[in-house]
Parts: structure tokens; sequence; C-alpha cells
């Protein structure tokens, strides 16, 4: 079973690799990228995207058996940049740019974290009522070696430093220091990260 299972992901990493270089020219790709199970791709030919060496992607509770609700899923839209930097994990995770999300090297995301850099809608009801065009936008970073916990959600804006932990469910709303441990809805500080 083991073996039918590697022979499934690098059947599937394959295919990812051949439908990037024929249908996304604006994507570059890093080496040994993983994908474990499919994911979901809506990327815009005016959109920039890089994907360091060795990123995993698991899109099945086969691969994380915490238990992922949907494959990993990457929309970019037009004139937005995504950039996910080397050793990177991704477990049924949600990626939504509209304008950038920049993700630093050796970074974990835990099941089913969402990481959107819009609102989606406009906040006035009556702008709503004509178009969900004109909500808010703001580029996200996030550095090296962040830890993010299971069902957690970055929203729009937020910069996180390097080395920072979130705790599973958490809501990031707002900027998080490096070497701090940070959770809840909305995410607070709790302490320091100390070097063991």
């Amino acid at each position: 079973k083991f073996y039918k299972c590697q022979i499934l992901v690098e059947y599937n990493t394959l295919k990812f690799y051949i439908i990037c270089r024929l249908f996304y020219p604006n994507v570059k790709l890093g080496k040994r990228i993983k994908l474990y199970g499919k994911i979901i791709l809506k990327i815009s030919s005016k959109s920039r995207i890089t994907i360091g060496d060795d990123v995993i992607f698991r899109s099945h509770t086969y691969y994380n058996t915490i238990g992922i609700n949907h494959p990993v899923i990457i929309v970019v839209h037009d004139n937005a940049e995504l950039v996910i930097g080397l050793h990177t994990g991704f477990s049924g995770t949600s990626l939504h740019v509209t304008k950038s999300v920049k993700i630093g090297e050796y970074v974990n995301f835990g099941a089913n974290c969402s990481i959107w850099d819009t609102d989606f809608h406009p906040l006035d009801y009556n702008q709503r009522r004509k178009t969900i065009n004109g909500a808010r936008q703001k580029q996200i970073e996030i550095g090296d070696d962040v830890f993010i916990g299971a069902n957690s959600i970055v929203l729009k804006g937020v910069k996180i430093g390097n080395r920072s932990i979130l705790q599973a469910g958490s809501i990031i709303s707002c900027n998080i220091p490096e070497d701090e441990i940070w959770g809840g809805n909305p995410a607070r500080f709790i302490k320091e990260q100390k070097n063991l």
C-alpha cells in the first residue's frame, strides 16, 4: 500500500509540473516539490508566482491524520504576487491572493489554515447590494520558521515575524513580532518563544 501511495504522489507531482509548464508560464517552480493528493489552482496569467524547493502540499486526510477538510487551494488574481519559500508545508490550506502574499522558508501550516489578503466583499452594505468589487486588500508577509496551527486564519495586512507560533484556531488580524507565541480569536500575545 505504501508503494502505491508513493507512485500516486509522484504522479500528482509530475502532473503539477507539466500543468504549470504548459498553462502557467508565470509560475516559477523550485525542485522536489511534492503533492500529496490533488491541488486546486485558479491562477491569472497576469500574476507572478514563485514556489521554492522542497515545498509540500498535502490535500488529503490520508497524508495528515488531523483531518483535512478540502484540498490545497491556490487562487492568485490579476497583478497579484505569491511567493513561497523553500521547505514550506501546507495541509488543506486556502491561499487567496489579490495583492501580495509572501511566505518565508521552513514555514508550516497546520491542517485547514487560510491566508487571505482581501475582505472579499466591500464593508459598506450599499456597495455590497450592487457589487462584490471594491473589497479592501493589503499585503501579507510571513517570516521564516513560522508555525501556524490548524484551522487558523491569517487576514489581510498581517506581518508575522520569524520563528513565531500561532496556536490552533487563531484569527490573526494584527502584526506579530519575531519569536512570540500568540493565540485566540482575535489572536493575542501569550508569551515569548525561548530558544531551547
